[in-house]
Parts: structure tokens; sequence; C-alpha cells
């Protein structure tokens, strides 16, 4: 049994920062490759960003590039994304997910697992 359970999100000015945090609960976490996607209000699910197995790779999503960071800790089933110079566009909920591959993929369909969602609201 995999759970993913989100928290960090929450109401933030234009310019702020916010650290999200996901737990994975459930064995071998280290062997997954871990990604952060987003959904606005009336939009499609979008990636992120996404980590490797080890940490030592990331890819991220062109509007947010520069301004996020994901990393994670495999001794606290961990991963994380850090969110700098937020915009009011960055509004969304944001999800973590568990991938089935061994690759970084920005494609929802390649994860297998996600969490509940927590949100984030950028105010202009």
């Amino acid at each position: 049994q995999v759970e993913l359970v989100e928290s960090g999100g929450g109401l933030v000015q234009a310019g702020g920062s916010l650290r999200l945090s996901c737990e994975a609960f459930g064995r071998t976490f280290s062997t997954y490759v871990m990604g952060w996607f987003r959904q606005a209000p009336g939009k499609e699910r979008e990636f992120v960003a996404t980590i490797s197995r080890s940490g030592g790779d990331t890819s991220y999503a062109d509007a947010v590039k520069g301004r996020f960071t994901i990393s994670r800790d495999n001794a606290k089933n961990m991963v994380y994304l850090e969110m700098n110079s937020l915009k009011p566009e960055d509004t969304a909920v944001y999800y973590c997910a568990r991938s089935r591959t061994s690759w970084r993929t920005s494609e929802s369909t390649s994860y297998t697992y996600w969490g509940q969602g927590t949100q984030v609201t950028v105010s202009s």
C-alpha cells in the first residue's frame, strides 16, 4: 500500500515563497522517481518538476524553471518543492506523485500513485 501526503500549501503574496512537502508511506521509496504536478481551476493537470531516484537529477517545466526547486530525502521518505518568486499564475492545487518508470518523465500517465493535493494561492 502506497500513500502520499502533501503539506505546506497556503496563501502567499506575489513574490513570496512556499515550501511544499510530500511524505511517502510505503516501502522502497528510494527506488522510485517522484514528481510534482499542479492543476488550476478550469485547466488540465500539468507537470511541474521531477526528480531521479537518487535525487541527483531534476527536470522542470519551463514556467517554473529558475524559481522552483525539487529535492528529496530518501532517509525520511520525503520529497519537497521549494517555490520562490511566486506569481498569481502559480495558483493551483499541487500534487505529489510516484512514477512507475525508472527514468524522469513529465508524462502524468507514467505516475501511478498520487497524493490528495495541497492548495497554493498567490495573490497579486
